[in-house]
């Protein structure tokens, strides 16, 4: 692949004076491949997922007290801002939990504790006293999730019942009936959930406390006969998921294997960048190598699923990212993940927390509320297999377009320095001949298409494609000001959430993706057979 050097000239202030400086921008060709005979896999429509947590505002880590207040118990579900976000993407899925859950009861009438609001306790696990879900709350967030058209995801507690032995494990049968109670009130009051999650990060070593496999397979059966009982006569049942842990390949096999007919969704929690304290953190973000580090959990997990006799599909079920730096590693992994068949991917948090799609303060949306945006009005259930040629600091994912004709593909530039010129190659018959857009140089302006004799695929009469740019602010990747094709993307004074407008683009014209950009490039014209 060829490159060139372009001289930009640059004014920078430093503490002392204001001067420009000379650096050079390179540019350079690639080529992105995509196999449009069949798709390698196939995500839900609504993959985008976010989660509500229950820490309170006490709950500080690393000097820093991140959750304000944005818990399950005290958000302000009345802020009009919060409400357009979610009804932005028609439908989002909220999974409701988090650590805390699994210390929550619900006010339902049949416990024998008050329903006391947590408190920090440094002796207790979690470092939290045990908190409880009003009805009253309860009934509001309902009120809240209809009016903004989301899909309710549940997380129980699933150490109602157990202890905490010697070892720190928590032995024993989980106690399913304050869970119960709040399932047959749901369903009373007629409240829509898609699903009802086992436990928080109790598998495999656990965070706090752990459980065994063995016990846990137990524990999902009894929750999907409960669901069973109460949602009978019902013609859609809520689906059962677990373990919401990390993924530890011996007890998720154990798991899996043991829940065959009973487990609908297994889910699995990522967190590469810890805490996001780590001085080497942009650094890690911007290596190819870190960024393929989750390969191995999403491949592992597949082949877990694809083994045993279980119907079982894998989500994300909690994956936070550093706000400040992360929207390249939130859509990679979104990519990454989609290639493994990995049905929703949810977002640790919607608010709250380092790592929320929403200000925890103000409500206004963060960089990855955008680009968690951008995937779901774009990127469409089928996913094409997709492979690069040129540098190593170009990701490229594509799928078939989301409700509209054509293909979609996701570039995404870790370099810095240069800007990446993409040539689209697809691959659409068995004889494996060509669609391509090709380019000469026959002036420094000019470009041309060309398109080999034969192919089964034609351009149309559509000459143009559409693209979204998204870049950082200067630049800066900790700027929390995100632009679309050089438009900051802001709330307007009424809360309402900005329309996502492409620039259209020549066919001819390659790929133009900027140092530290993403692109999205839906190109209508390009059909295969397998978004056909």
């Amino acid at each position: 692949m060829g490159s060139r050097l372009q001289l930009l000239g640059l004014c920078v202030l430093s503490l002392i004076s204001l001067g420009c400086i000379t650096v050079v921008s390179q540019n350079e060709e690639g080529t992105v491949l995509i196999d449009g005979r069949v798709g390698i896999a196939s995500i839900d429509d609504d993959f985008i997922c976010a989660t509500l947590d229950w820490w309170p505002p006490e709950k500080c880590d690393y000097g820093t007290c991140s959750w304000g207040t944005a818990s399950l118990l005290n958000l302000d579900i009345n802020n009009n801002i919060l409400l357009n976000a979610v009804k932005a993407f028609s439908p989002l899925k909220l999974r409701l939990g988090g650590t805390l859950q699994d210390k929550v009861i619900y006010d339902v009438g049949d416990s024998n504790h008050p329903c006391t609001q947590f408190i920090k306790n440094g002796s207790q696990l979690f470092s939290f006293s045990q908190g409880c879900l009003p009805m009253p709350r309860w009934d509001e967030l309902n009120r809240f999730f209809k009016q903004a058209g989301a899909v309710i995801i549940f997380g129980l507690n699933a150490l109602n019942g157990r202890t905490i032995a010697s070892d720190g494990s928590a032995v024993g049968a989980w106690n399913s009936t304050n869970a119960a109670s709040l399932i047959r009130y749901s369903v009373n009051k007629g409240y829509n959930i898609y699903a009802w999650e086992l436990g928080n990060e109790l598998s495999g070593n656990g965070v706090g406390t752990r459980v065994a496999a063995a016990q846990y397979a137990s524990d999902v059966i009894e929750l999907h006969s409960v669901v069973q009982d109460i949602y009978r006569g019902f013609k859609s049942k809520p689906q059962i998921i677990a373990p919401g842990g990390f993924f530890d390949g011996k007890w998720y096999k154990e798991l899996v294997d043991k829940t065959s007919g009973s487990l609908d969704i297994v889910t699995h929690h990522i967190y590469n960048l810890g805490p996001g304290v780590d001085s080497h953190l942009v650094e890690k973000i911007l290596n190819p190598s870190y960024l393929d580090g989750e390969m191995n959990t999403f491949s592992d997990l597949k082949n877990i699923l694809d083994r045993s006799a279980t119907s079982a599909t894998a989500w994300v079920g909690e994956a936070g990212e550093l706000i400040t730096v992360a929207i390249i590693m939130y859509l990679d992994q979104l990519g990454m993940a989609s290639k493994y068949g990995t049905k929703t991917y949810c977002r640790q948090t919607l608010i709250g927390g380092n790592y929320g799609l929403l200000d925890t303060t103000t409500f206004v949306p963060n960089p990855d509320y955008y680009s968690a945006l951008l995937w779901n009005q774009l990127m469409g259930r089928n996913v094409l297999s997709t492979n690069f040629t040129g540098t190593k600091k170009i990701r490229a994912y594509g799928h078939c377009a989301k409700q509209s004709e054509g293909i979609v593909v996701l570039l995404i530039n870790l370099d810095g320095n240069t800007t990446v010129n993409v040539h689209l190659t697809t691959e659409t018959t068995a004889s494996k001949r060509t669609w391509t857009l090709n380019h000469q140089h026959k002036s420094p302006r000019t470009r041309f298409a060309r398109i080999p004799r034969g192919s089964r695929q034609t351009v149309g009469t559509q000459s143009t494609r559409e693209e979204y740019h998204l870049t950082a602010k200067d630049g800066d990747l900790h700027s929390q000001t995100m632009l679309l094709n050089g438009r900051i993307l802001a709330v307007n004074s009424s809360g309402n959430i900005p329309l996502l407008e492409p620039i259209s683009v020549n066919l001819v014209e390659p790929i133009r993706v900027a140092p530290f950009s993403i692109v999205f490039a839906h190109i209508p014209s390009i059909r295969v057979p397998a978004c056909i």
